[in-house]
């Protein structure tokens, strides 16, 4: 007879490989050809081939799947809502079929679903949920959510983000390619994507190229300061460049450890809540510090 922590310890291995899902679904089990699954349009999550991954076709291998993906008729098959990195590890173990969970979804409901069975993953990259987000954000818009503050917290309930917090990853669903990427690797910060979201998408690509070309991107400050620059239409290369040339050319850098700051945050605290706080502190202390400027100015 296995123990309650033998239990314990295979459905948390299990809950990693393949996601928490509502072991009550409703709708037709089955199974179907792998040929006639077809991806969830616009799949804001990535399927990687990586160790998670090996560790998923080797379980499949082992004991098949245990938990059925879910999808919706679609013309030429079967919609994916839940389990694409099942569908992929059958691909890699040469399973010829899955079995799965056939349900009636509309486009609005699927998206939510899809979203709400992926977003508790480990490791989700900030482009991953930003564009999960707006998706789930828009799905449920078009459900007849009232108020978009109440939206946004209903969003991110699944995942324990707040509707701020989410409200910000859709803000980042805004940046071209190429700054969600320097986001995703932490070359530019959560809160400066945030800021660099509201410049139109050529502006954008204006301030990429001349960051890549000086090598020194958008710090939280400079992003805001591109913001109104764009506002006020007096966003131009030579005006991008002098103010990335200034930060490159700029005073003392100041190196913090991360222990230290580490310190003064809950553990569950991420990267980015963290990034959050401290710059949204700063912010706080600049404009106190120009505030009493401008009260000494008058005086």
């Amino acid at each position: 007879m296995k123990s309650k922590s033998a239990e314990k310890i295979r459905l948390t291995s299990y809950d990693e490989l393949f996601g928490a899902e509502d072991n009550n679904v409703e709708g037709t089990y089955t199974t179907v050809p792998l040929s006639q699954l077809r991806p969830f349009k616009n799949h804001p999550f990535k399927v990687l081939d990586d160790e998670k991954m090996q560790e998923t076709v080797e379980s499949v291998i082992q004991h098949g799947v245990i938990q059925p993906g879910i999808v919706r008729p679609c013309a030429d098959g079967y919609e994916v809502v839940a389990g694409h990195r099942r569908w992929r590890a059958c691909e890699l173990a040469g399973k010829a079929e899955m079995p799965v969970i056939i349900r009636n979804l509309d486009d609005d409901a699927a998206t939510v679903l899809m979203v709400d069975t992926n977003i508790q993953r480990e490791n989700l990259l900030p482009s991953e949920k930003a564009r999960a987000y707006k998706m789930k954000y828009e799905a449920l818009k078009h459900q007849g959510s009232k108020g978009d503050k109440h939206t946004a917290d209903a969003v991110g309930e699944k995942a324990g983000d707040s509707g701020r917090t989410v409200q910000r990853y859709i803000r980042l669903a805004s940046l071209i390619d190429g700054f969600l990427e320097l986001v995703d690797t932490g070359r530019v910060a959560m809160i400066a994507g945030e800021r660099l979201s509201f410049l139109k998408p050529e502006e954008q690509e204006m301030v990429l190229g001349a960051a890549g070309n000086i090598g020194a991107y958008p710090s939280p400050v400079q992003a805001g300061q591109l913001k109104a620059m764009s506002e006020e239409g007096t966003l131009s290369e030579g005006s991008i460049y002098a103010l990335l040339v200034k930060k490159e050319n700029g005073g003392q850098s100041v190196t913090i450890s991360s222990k230290k700051i580490r310190d003064y945050f809950p553990p569950a605290y991420t990267k980015t809540q963290i990034e959050e706080v401290i710059y949204s502190l700063l912010e706080q202390w600049k404009q106190e510090k120009e505030e009493e400027t401008d009260a000494g100015n008058t005086v």
